[in-house]
């Protein structure tokens, strides 16, 4: 559902409990939130936010200047803080560690593009490195829950975890090593591990840190 004020469309989140009056609010990422009762039908909410535009415009243009100073710190981008700021923006902006973005799905978006592109950068360093005969592997970049990293040698390619992208890059690191070593001994024996060591020689401490 969506509902429009001044030609711009916004979301409307609709929760319905047993309440007895309906309450309105705006998410930081410029959401209309509805908490009503559940007997409540769209037509219904859409009546009473109509009968409330001016007092929700109030709130949509409060939201936007208290977003103006409010800058998020619960994300990171290679291990460091990155700061993220709400505004009303049509593609993502990112300056001086500084990103703005209108929602968490857009970040979401920025952040694969982000992984991509500085995952690229780590792969080749890695990849060059390697005195070994292997192929150059195709990326692959994917949100995984029980995997850091997948080598596939039918197709040549690796699979990073997208979260490796919020991680220190010693782990990006050690992942990608871990995963070019696998196109030398595809399984974990002593001479995998050996290949692993050759190329990043603290693996057992960065290895055993990545799975606190």
């Amino acid at each position: 559902m969506r509902f429009c004020i001044d030609d711009t469309y916004y979301e409307v989140l609709i929760e319905k409990k047993n309440n007895k009056n309906l309450y309105i609010r705006i998410t930081d990422d410029f959401k209309i939130k509805v908490t009503c009762p559940k007997l409540y039908t769209k037509l219904i909410i859409n009546k009473i936010l109509e009968e409330n535009k001016i007092s929700i415009k109030k709130m949509l243009d409060k939201k936007k200047k208290e977003n103006i100073n409010k800058i998020k710190e619960d994300n990171l981008l290679l291990g460091k803080s990155l700061n993220v700021l709400y505004k009303d923006v049509k593609k993502p902006l990112f300056k001086d560690n500084i990103l703005i973005v209108k929602d968490d799905l857009m970040k979401d978006k920025w952040y694969k593009k982000k992984a991509i592109e500085l995952f690229k950068i780590y792969l080749d360093e890695a990849y060059f490195v390697f005195d070994e005969d292997i192929p150059y592997p195709k990326l692959k970049v994917r949100l995984m829950k029980t995997r850091w990293g997948v080598c596939n040698k039918k197709d040549d390619s690796v699979t990073l975890n997208l979260e490796l992208i919020k991680k220190d890059p010693v782990f990006l690191n050690y992942v990608i090593v871990h995963e070019l070593s696998h196109f030398v001994h595809f399984d974990h024996s002593k001479a995998f591990w050996s290949t692993v060591e050759k190329y990043c020689p603290d693996y057992k401490n960065v290895r055993k840190k990545l799975k606190e």
